[in-house]
């Protein structure tokens, strides 16, 4: 990535051909937003066939994490094609008299099925055949916005921008906003709105983007300081081809072989892959972990996240493919590990945050010292490091549970390895 640029590069989406071009965050135009799931096949998936399809639950020990924690408490703002509150799966769990005014059209009016597909994987209680969510304790709040896939000139009059839906989604009591969906390009409307959720308090998670087999551009909102930025992975913890690489990755989550609604008429499921799962995936992890500690601040979840996060290279190196590794929810609740750290410093930039302590006045945690993690450099530059080859553990779900430095294999062109990066400043 070329040097003076933002801490993150920019990658074009999955719908737009490679623009051949970079520009600035500053008066750059917003570029085309589109949802970042994809279908693996045509063939849809029979009901009693989607639950078992969704490895990574048995893989998270998802049955043992719900005893502990279930997400209960916690409000997450899914800020995408809208949310259909009507599915057996979502019944109960939207909340409707919540979606902000700012963004209220649409809200509970899916256009393409997209976003009712991430609520579910946050949150679905899995009923009448549908999709369990790893947080089916948490709610959702649905947030509609003007991505590609909406064509009706009428209906994107109506609907909220980017921007709009961003700063609607922070103004609601959601504690984690959820952006499965990106563009190659920023704009200052942007970037002001993902600052503005950052300043309340919220933890904000976005796909890092789909075409890292193709142009690997890298963009927005995944690569703005205040955002992670989540990879997509296998069940053996490899990165998927697709799935973006660079300097602005932070965390990988299943994103391969996860199933979503086919389209909008919700009448079937049908296999998927794609970083907007493991945005879903990643977001519903961290609602777990802050709904078994409440006190804890944004900055304290995401430091939790990154230290219990499987990996077999250093913290301080995380690869450009995976980042701090793969997310393992079941390192905190169930092993007890992780240390929280400093509640108003944000564990990837290591720059003080607006929230000077927890969100409900309790004690700050011990904390870390800022250098814990390594500073995200203007340059954007990407490093190899000799001797960083990652491989498997021997047993696959200890990539997942509770034991060991459980190592996360990347996969490229065949070889396994972990490319590690400089981090960039915001």
């Amino acid at each position: 990535m070329n040097s003076g640029t933002s801490r993150r590069g920019r990658w074009t989406t999955l719908l737009v051909g490679r623009a051949g071009r970079r520009t600035s965050v500053a008066g750059a135009a917003l570029g085309a937003l589109v949802v970042l799931s994809t279908g693996l096949a045509p063939s849809a998936l029979a009901d009693d066939d989607v639950r078992s399809q969704q490895w990574y639950l048995d893989k998270m020990l998802a049955d043992r994490l719900w005893k502990v924690s279930t997400g209960k408490g916690i409000k997450v703002a899914v800020v995408d094609s809208g949310v259909n509150p009507s599915t057996p799966s979502l019944a109960g769990k939207v909340l409707k008299d919540e979606v902000p005014a700012a963004a209220a059209y649409g809200a509970t009016k899916d256009f393409g099925g997209h976003g009712t597909s991430m609520a579910e994987l946050i949150a679905g209680s899995g009923s009448g055949g549908g999709l369990q969510g790893l947080a089916p304790g948490a709610r959702i709040i649905p947030v509609r916005a003007k991505l590609d896939q909406l064509k009706d000139p009428a209906e994107r009059k109506k609907t909220a921008s980017i921007p709009q839906a961003i700063r609607a989604a922070a103004d609601t009591d959601a504690q984690i906003i959820s952006m499965s969906f990106g563009a190659e390009y920023s704009n200052d409307e942007e970037k002001s709105a993902v600052e503005y959720a950052a300043k309340k308090g919220k933890l904000m998670f976005a796909a890092v983007g789909n075409t890292g087999d193709k142009d690997n551009f890298i963009g927005y909102p995944a690569a703005y300081p205040e955002v992670v930025g989540v990879g997509a992975s296998d069940a053996n913890g490899t990165v998927g081809k697709f799935s973006q690489s660079g300097d602005y990755i932070d965390l990988a989550a299943p994103g391969v072989n996860v199933p979503t609604w086919c389209d909008a008429t919700f009448k079937q499921y049908c296999p998927g892959k794609g970083t907007s799962q493991a945005t879903a995936v990643a977001s519903a992890s961290a609602a777990l972990i802050w709904s078994a500690h409440p006190k804890w601040t944004a900055s304290q979840v995401l430091r939790v996240m990154i230290d219990t996060a499987g990996r077999d290279w250093p913290k301080n190196q995380p690869s450009k493919y995976l980042g701090y590794g793969l997310i393992r929810p079941a390192q905190n609740l169930i092993a007890g590990k992780g240390n929280p750290g400093a509640p108003d410093v944000d564990p990837i930039t290591n720059q003080k945050t607006s929230v000077a302590g927890s969100t409900n006045g309790a004690p700050p945690s011990a904390s870390v010292p800022a250098s814990s993690q390594p500073p995200k450099s203007t340059s954007g530059g990407e490093t190899s490091a000799a001797g960083s080859s990652a491989k498997s553990s021997d047993n696959n779900d200890q990539l997942w549970i509770v034991l060991g430095a459980a190592a996360a294999v990347v996969v490229i062109g065949g070889g396994a390895f972990a490319v590690l990066r400089a981090r960039r400043s915001g």
